[in-house]
């Protein structure tokens, strides 16, 4: 399948990480998501109820991602994965990015974090 929706740059606090600041205060973490779904028909009908909506598919990740505090961004990222697919039963798979822009790194880096893609096959 080679349709797609996707949402880039979300912007979340959220608390986690293994240091204790981390999971006290928190950071910006920024997600991309993007969800392969066959979107024939939405694109043939001009219907909502033929696609998921960007504001759906925001609101779900979001709740996943701050439902609790995650130690790994991996399982975050998991989390959120698993959401999408268990809430949207007309989306193939997902690819969930997380970037970590202020992680506790004694070095000067652009961006660090994780891809993580799932398919309901998995």
């Amino acid at each position: 399948m080679n349709d797609r929706i996707f949402v880039t740059g979300l912007l979340i606090h959220a608390h986690h990480g293994v240091m204790d600041h981390e999971e006290k205060v928190g950071q910006r973490f920024v997600l991309d998501l993007e969800l392969a779904i066959d979107l024939t028909d939405a694109a043939r009908s001009d219907k909502l109820a033929d696609t998921v909506s960007y504001s759906s598919i925001v609101e779900t990740a979001g709740k996943a991602f701050t439902a609790r505090s995650y130690r790994l961004v991996e399982a975050a990222a998991g989390a959120v994965a698993d959401a999408i697919l268990t809430t949207f039963p007309a989306v193939a798979s997902v690819r969930v990015t997380v970037r970590k822009p202020h992680a506790p790194i004694s070095a000067i880096f652009g961006d660090v974090g994780v891809v993580l893609v799932r398919s309901r096959r998995d």
